[in-house]
């Protein structure tokens, strides 16, 4: 009998969620390690502008949601289980690279081409587990693997100045060797193969265009803060983002290979999730940088001891969110969509409210941290989980990587956004008012992401074992 006909959870389920998980984890885990790594490559690479030197950042993040669609449309085609291998030794050796690169610009060239591993891999990653689970199941597994993605992603801050600290910033790319050997080690020997060769390979020039999209709206975003939010530059570089983002849309319409399916926005939850995917995501990387940067640059703390004020936020994610993805099943996601949206925005209102140039950890800066973690436990893994359900089973890997892809374009907007606002302080009183747009973000962020979730249509994973409601369809 298939697995997807039963609810039983089969060993090779849960191995394959492991497998993918971990790969998972250094792939979200190097989009924040580096907000902490950060100060430490401008000191290192001292000639470079550290407005220029934040495309370390941006580049991974702009690579990694420009492929993640076209790439997920591939695998697909060729194969999960292969895509998923491939990108884990691309971003393995990447890494490796990133680690013992002489320059800053050869750091950002192979940062660009570890986003290439980490792209290749993810969409195939969410793919497998989709595949081995069966139907009821969703919501566990997805929430499981989305999880590791915000835990991931909130430990990072935390690792990286460990990591500064103790050895330098060269030790963030390191450390996801002994896991790459490990991913591909273990994969090549649990996971199982699957694939639609229905899927038409997607045409070069929509990967082109959006691509040029995100970083067009992310140079002009990052360049503000030097050029003035009204001047040519700005306003031309995301204008012209936009204007491709629009002729994107076009050329998707009339292509007979696109490399989006539109159509899969006229599912409600695949739509509106995505929607509350792109707020939360600019508020989650905004508010994981800047706990790093105001504590550092306002009160004076060192790396490490930042590091490890961010610390309670994670530890709430990592305890919360399994109990999350199970409450999932028994009220759907919508709830607690609603309710994440509304915890994050309270840390928000917190910092903007409490934190002033005077040091205060435990009365001011700890609470917004726990507000933050409670929101995103409750944010994070169910929005993958209810875009990831609404899917067709033959669009799991281009639906997921457009998730993601969503995801890291907002995590890029969020990045350049905070540097923006934040960087240039000349006084105390001008570097307050820069985080005082942070908080605003924060807040907005999160009311956005409640706001959205509203629409959408969830339900507890109650259907009978041969078939289970996702979304607006019912899959067999």
């Amino acid at each position: 009998m298939d697995d997807a006909a039963v609810d039983v959870v089969s060993r090779h389920a849960w191995a394959t969620l492991a497998v993918s998980s971990l790969a998972v984890l250094a792939a979200f885990l190097d989009t924040t390690v580096l907000f902490v790594a950060f100060p430490d490559i401008v000191a290192t690479f001292g000639d470079v502008d550290a407005t220029d030197l934040s495309w370390v950042l941006n580049a991974y993040t702009i690579v990694f949601a420009a492929l993640l669609v076209p790439v997920g449309k591939l695998a697909d085609r060729v194969g999960h289980r292969r895509s998923f291998l491939v990108g884990s030794a691309i971003f393995t050796m990447a890494s490796m690279a990133c680690g013992l690169a002489p320059t800053a610009g050869l750091l950002i060239v192979f940062r660009i081409v570890q986003a290439v591993g980490a792209a290749v891999l993810l969409p195939s990653s969410l793919a497998l587990v989709l595949r081995a689970f069966p139907p009821a199941k969703v919501p566990i597994a997805v929430a499981i693997w989305g999880a590791t993605g915000a835990v991931a992603g909130a430990l990072g801050p935390t690792l990286g100045a460990a990591l500064v600290e103790a050895a330098s910033w060269r030790w963030a790319f390191f450390i996801n060797l002994p896991v790459g050997i490990v991913t591909i080690w273990s994969g090549r020997r649990l996971l199982r193969e699957s694939s639609d060769p229905d899927a038409v390979v997607p045409r070069p020039l929509g990967v082109v265009l959006i691509a040029a999209a995100a970083g067009l709206v992310s140079y002009g975003v990052v360049q503000s803060e030097e050029w003035g939010w009204t001047s040519t530059g700005t306003v031309g570089a995301i204008a012209g983002g936009v204007v491709l983002l629009a002729i994107f849309v076009a050329h998707q319409r009339s292509t007979p290979a696109p490399v989006l399916d539109l159509e899969l926005f006229a599912i409600r939850n695949f739509a509106w999730g995505n929607a509350a995917t792109i707020a939360f995501s600019i508020a989650f990387t905004a508010m994981f940088l800047s706990s790093i940067l105001f504590p550092t640059e306002v009160w004076g703390y060192s790396i490490l001891r930042a590091g490890f004020a961010v610390a309670p936020g994670p530890a709430l994610v990592t305890v919360l969110a399994p109990f999350m993805g199970r409450a999932a099943t028994r009220i759907g996601q919508r709830p607690l969509l609603i309710a994440g949206g509304i915890a994050f925005a309270i840390g928000g209102v917190w910092r903007l409210v409490a934190l002033d140039g005077e040091p205060a950890y435990v009365a001011d800066y700890l609470p917004s941290m726990l507000f933050a973690g409670l929101g995103v436990a409750l944010c994070l893994p169910q929005l993958s989980s209810v875009v990831a359900q609404s899917l067709p089973p033959n669009r799991l890997g281009v639906g997921g990587g457009a998730n993601q892809a969503i995801r890291q374009f907002g995590g890029t907007l969020g990045v350049a956004l905070t540097i923006a606002f934040v960087s240039g302080a000349t006084s105390l009183a001008s570097a307050l008012d820069g985080f005082d747009a942070v908080w605003w973000m924060l807040i907005a962020g999160g009311l956005g992401t409640s706001v959205l979730a509203l629409p959408l249509r969830t339900q507890p994973t109650v259907a009978p074992q041969s078939e289970v409601t996702v979304g607006d369809e019912v899959r067999s």
